[in-house]
């Protein structure tokens, strides 16, 4: 898959356990699902010129929408990623 670092990193993902995270230098963004690894790393470091340490990803699942007891419909499955940057690098634009 190669695309541009912007189709790659598709938002961060602001939450309790994101800010938590940003203690241990971590960061959790939303990503394709069919991005791999390497691909995320290439990513966050030339979009937020960084060092990235390593990279860990799991897959959220899809649930059923429901509303007064019916399903109405689905929320699709996605892809989340944590980042650990190396000692020292921040992403200034994410608030840490």
């Amino acid at each position: 898959m190669n695309k541009v670092p912007q189709a790659i990193i598709s938002r961060p993902i602001v939450s309790e356990k994101g800010t938590q995270l940003l203690t241990e230098n971590k960061y959790l963004f939303e990503v394709p699902l069919k991005v791999n690894k390497i691909e995320i790393k290439k990513a966050v470091e030339e979009l937020f010129k960084v060092k990235v340490e390593s990279v860990r990803t799991m897959h959220a699942r899809g649930k059923s929408k429901k509303w007064r007891g019916r399903s109405i419909g689905k929320i699709p499955r996605w892809k989340k990623a944590i980042v650990r940057l190396k000692e020292g690098e921040v992403i200034e634009d994410l608030g840490a």
